[in-house]
């Protein structure tokens, strides 16, 4: 089987502080730290284990906090881009940590998400990480969340980074009619994809490959068809991808999450994203 999994263990703390983040600037307990290094170690020894199953997986690390800060991360990361059925693994990231280990990363298998959070870290700083991988020729997309308030750094931050760097805006949608006409057309200026994110898709009852190749995983195996859907599965270490594959139609009623409505077929959203569709970079914008 053709597979992907989104990981999720139990780390929640984050070094930033967005207001629109429940988990900025908190910290988790050494338990809780120590729980969730042994999730993503045994999650990594399990895929490692696929290998001999005919199964070939694309992995993406979504932590409700940030990762790379802690070295468990990065060796996942690492161990797992070194595996030959394995096709990429991907992380989303703030990019405040040290990226020494990507020197050695096979820039084919490895990919980032990097979210830019103005008020929380330097243009500068944030665009020397960038960089980072840049010149590393490691691809990865720029993100930010696109609160008024943010526009005129993602406009600086467009016109720093390399022209073949994709940077998108996700929507701000805790707000309803948040966005002006003219603040829509400045966003489209900025991120030329962006009304796909801006838009909520009527998903009820329709078919999505979350459930039957794709796969969100938590912590201690559990997996649910998507995030957004509470309903579990099955346990991916005593189920395994067959025990817990099957054609599922969703039962929310919209879908509004790039990770969710990417894997609704009908959306035909891989003729935009193409390989770069987990780490939202489009065919045009492939930075290698």
């Amino acid at each position: 089987m053709k597979a992907v999994l989104y990981y999720r263990g139990t780390l929640t703390s984050c070094n930033y502080d967005c207001p629109y983040c429940p988990f900025g600037k908190t910290r988790d307990s050494a338990a809780t730290l120590a729980k969730d290094r042994e999730g993503v170690e045994r999650f990594v020894q399990w895929v490692g284990d696929q290998g001999t199953s005919g199964h070939r997986l694309s992995i993406f690390f979504n932590p409700y906090g940030e990762g790379l800060t802690h070295r468990w991360y990065k060796d996942a990361i690492t161990t797992l881009a070194g595996m030959e059925h394995v096709d990429k693994v991907a992380i989303q990231t703030n990019l405040s940590a040290r990226l020494d280990f990507t020197s050695g990363l096979n820039p084919a298998k490895v990919a980032f998400w990097a979210t830019y959070h103005p008020g929380q870290v330097e243009e500068e700083r944030f665009l020397a990480q960038c960089m980072t991988l840049y010149n590393s020729g490691i691809p990865f997309s720029v993100g930010s969340v696109g609160v008024r308030s943010a526009f005129p750094a993602i406009a600086s931050l467009r016109t720093s980074l390399p022209e073949d760097v994709y940077l998108w805006i996700n929507a701000y949608k805790d707000r309803p009619d948040y966005y002006t006409a003219e603040d829509l057309t400045y966003l489209r200026g900025l991120d030329p994809h962006f009304e796909i994110n801006a838009t909520d898709y009527e998903s009820l009852g329709k078919f999505c490959s979350a459930g039957s190749t794709v796969f969100y995983v938590q912590g201690a195996g559990l997996v649910k068809r998507c995030y957004k859907d509470r309903g579990v599965i099955g346990n991916l270490y005593r189920d395994g991808l067959e025990g817990l594959s099957a054609k599922r139609a969703c039962r929310m009623n919209v879908c509004d999450c790039y990770i969710g409505y990417i894997h609704m077929p009908h959306l035909e959203l891989q003729e935009i994203y193409g390989s770069g569709l987990l780490e939202r970079i489009p065919y045009g914008d492939m930075n290698l």
